[in-house]
Order: C-alpha cells, then sequence, then structure tokens
C-alpha cells in the first residue's frame, strides 16, 4: 500500500468554535479557515504528522464517538493543569462508562469525549496527542488493516488494545481498543489517507477494498476522493495524492 494518513476530521455544527477550542488547549495554530473545513495544525517539533480537519455538519452529536484523542501529560502537576485549562475553555466532565481510572475524561464544547493521561513512560515522546483511539471488536484485525492502510507499524500487541505507530517514531499512537458497543449512526471523527506522489486513490482505494474495506456511495455528489468504511464499518477517506 502507498497510503499514508493525513487528516482526522472532526464533524461539528461550529467548526470555528471547536477548531479555536482545540487550538487553544494544544498550543497548535488554526492554519486554514475556510466555510467548508477549518484545520488546525502542530508545530513541527511536536510529532504529530496530521491535520486536524472540522467540517461543518447539520446532524448534532447523538452517540458516544468510537474515535476520540487521548491527551499526554508529563507529571501529575501538568494532568491537573492540562484538565483545568480545557474546563476554562468550554470543556465539561463526561461519563463513558469509567469507574475510578487515573485518567480524566472530559468532552469539548460540542460534546466530543477525549482523556487527559496520567503520565505514562510509553507517550513520553508522543507530543500533545498520546493517542488516537479507535473502539474496536477485533483489536487485532483492525489494527492489521490500518497498518496496510496508513504506513504505521504495530508495536504494541495486547489481548483488548493494539497501537501503531508511525515510522518516524514520535507523534501520537494510532490504538484500537476492544469495546463492544454496535454502531448506531455514521461516526462524527474519521481518518484520512492519501497516496504518495504520482500514485493514483482510486486504485488506492481499490486495493483497501481487497484489504476489506467497502466503497459507500457518494450521493450523486461529484466528490474529488474515494468514500470507504474499514473492517468494523468505520467511514474514512482515500484523498488526492500528496
Amino acid at each position: 500500500m502507498s497510503t499514508r494518513l493525513v487528516n482526522l476530521v472532526i464533524d461539528s455544527a461550529q467548526p470555528r468554535v471547536v477548531a479555536g477550542f482545540w487550538a487553544e488547549l494544544l498550543g497548535w495554530q488554526v492554519a486554514i479557515d475556510l466555510p467548508e473545513e477549518v484545520d488546525v495544525r502542530a508545530p513541527a517539533g511536536d510529532g504529530w504528522e496530521l491535520d486536524l480537519v472540522f467540517v461543518p455538519v447539520s446532524e448534532g452529536k447523538a452517540v458516544k464517538n468510537p474515535i476520540h484523542l487521548d491527551l499526554a501529560s508529563g507529571s501529575l502537576a501538568e494532568q491537573k493543569a492540562l484538565v483545568e485549562k480545557a474546563l476554562r475553555l468550554g470543556a465539561r466532565p463526561a461519563l463513558v462508562g469509567q469507574r475510578e481510572v487515573p485518567w480524566t475524561v472530559l468532552a469539548d464544547p460540542e460534546g466530543n469525549e477525549f482523556c487527559v493521561l496520567e503520565p505514562r513512560a510509553k507517550y513520553d515522546s508522543s507530543g500533545a496527542v498520546a493517542a488516537i483511539v479507535v473502539d474496536s471488536h477485533d483489536p487485532l484485525a483492525l489494527a492489521t488493516f490500518w497498518a496496510k492502510a496508513s504506513g504505521w507499524h504495530i508495536l504494541d500487541r495486547e489481548e483488548d488494545i493494539v497501537g501503531l505507530r508511525s515510522p518516524a517514531g514520535r507523534g501520537p499512537w494510532l490504538e484500537f481498543l476492544r469495546n463492544g458497543d454496535v454502531k448506531k449512526v455514521k461516526n462524527r471523527v474519521h481518518l484520512d489517507v492519501a497516496p504518495l506522489p504520482g500514485e493514483d486513490p482510486v486504485e488506492e482505494a481499490a486495493s483497501l477494498i481487497e484489504l476489506g474495506a467497502a466503497p459507500v456511495g457518494k450521493g450523486g455528489l461529484d466528490l474529488p476522493w474515494e468514500l470507504l468504511t474499514d473492517p468494523e464499518d468505520n467511514e474514512f477517506c482515500v484523498l488526492s495524492a500528496r
């Protein structure tokens, strides 16, 4: 495969508001501000290689997102300060079934869940975001698919969680966490991949379908990207080469 991860996309009723929250919380910058999308970009030294993209939608959030972000901290004091900062910016506590845990679960101004983790050595080189976490019925099988789609490598394998890492060895993990929830609606958070320069996105989409992805109808729209779902029905896009 010659596709690579390029975006994490979040549906939003107010993209500018939610993008501003995340830019301020993470210390990143709004790099693109258009009616059809607002992109937040990490500084080069952070290690995050994707754009965090907010796109307008009319549908409201109805269920827990099956994809969320875990934020890193270097100390308990830093974890506490990050939680307090998030709350000042408009986040609120969230309940997703957690009990007594050392991390804090919050939701951004539009209800998108995220966790502020206690210090963990595993995430010392991750930057602001420790992990992109994907709920999964079969973590190893889904991680194997995404390793091929993303170009990232499986570097952590446990019974209930499997983690991928960029070949650069920096930035967030992409983790697949065992969860038995049944999907009910379109995901409000999804990944985008794109081919390397010179490669055809239609051909790359066909290769991903051979690996277990499924095509999604475009509803008669002439979109410049291919719409697919992964083997567990998570939507993603194959963009033009870049």
